[in-house]
């Protein structure tokens, strides 16, 4: 009796270049590709790295995918990593929230992406960011902290995402989003914003100070608030 070993899942780059095909230039590669089950779905997972000359340094983030994004505008969520929030289960924040929001909805929608990015406190770092929460804890704001210790108020860059776009080959997308700033880093990048939807987890008592300053400070469309 003949019995056919079963087939291996064929391994989808979505016109990404893999590591081993590395040019001496800041196009994005793909690190590795794997499967993620979730409780929204089983996603692709795809590690991606890009050199930034400018910095000297080589950025990563992740790529956390359903479906095929290529067949019509998908759903986007740009987001940065929050590891008090996401892992510790913080509350001084929403962040956790969102990204659960968005997963839902490219799960209920069949298809969509997440791109996840190293930009730990808006960009300033895991430690900064316990000292800017320590600052908050006697009394300035989000954006007073980071300014007391010489930072922006906001200092993420988009361009990773807007490069991984490009490698896909996506043009057009629905952003998930309150940010307004991620809206105009897509646009200058040459993404078109088709939709703007909301993203907005229900918000607990000891994040509404931040997200207040998020609305009024930085412009962020929170309509819960």
């Amino acid at each position: 009796m003949n019995s056919k070993s079963p087939e291996r899942p064929k391994k989808r780059n979505y016109g990404l270049r893999s590591a081993r095909s590395r040019r001496p230039d800041s196009s994005v590669v793909r690190v590795a590709s794997t499967r993620l089950p979730t409780t929204f779905g089983v996603f692709d997972l795809i590690g991606l790295e890009r050199a930034n000359v400018a910095k000297g340094e080589t950025e990563s983030a992740l790529l956390l995918m359903l479906g095929d994004p290529t067949n019509r505008a998908p759903l986007l969520r740009i987001h940065s990593q929050c590891l008090t929030g996401e892992v510790l289960g913080s509350l001084r924040c929403d962040c956790r929230g969102q990204l659960l929001l968005a997963m839902s909805a490219i799960a209920d929608e069949g298809s969509g992406l997440v791109i996840y990015e190293y930009q730990e406190g808006r960009g300033i770092g895991l430690m900064a960011k316990l000292r800017a929460y320590a600052l908050q804890d006697q009394g300035l704001d989000t954006i007073e902290a980071n300014e007391a210790l010489g930072f922006d108020a906001d200092c993420r860059d988009f361009s990773l995402a807007v490069a991984v776009l490009h490698e896909l080959k996506i043009r057009q997308v629905r952003l998930m989003s309150n940010n307004p700033q991620k809206v105009e880093a897509l646009t200058k990048g040459g993404i078109e914003v088709l939709e703007l939807i909301a993203c907005e987890a229900p918000p607990s008592p000891y994040a509404l100070s931040y997200l207040r300053t998020k609305k009024k400070k930085m412009g962020h469309s929170l309509t819960i608030m």
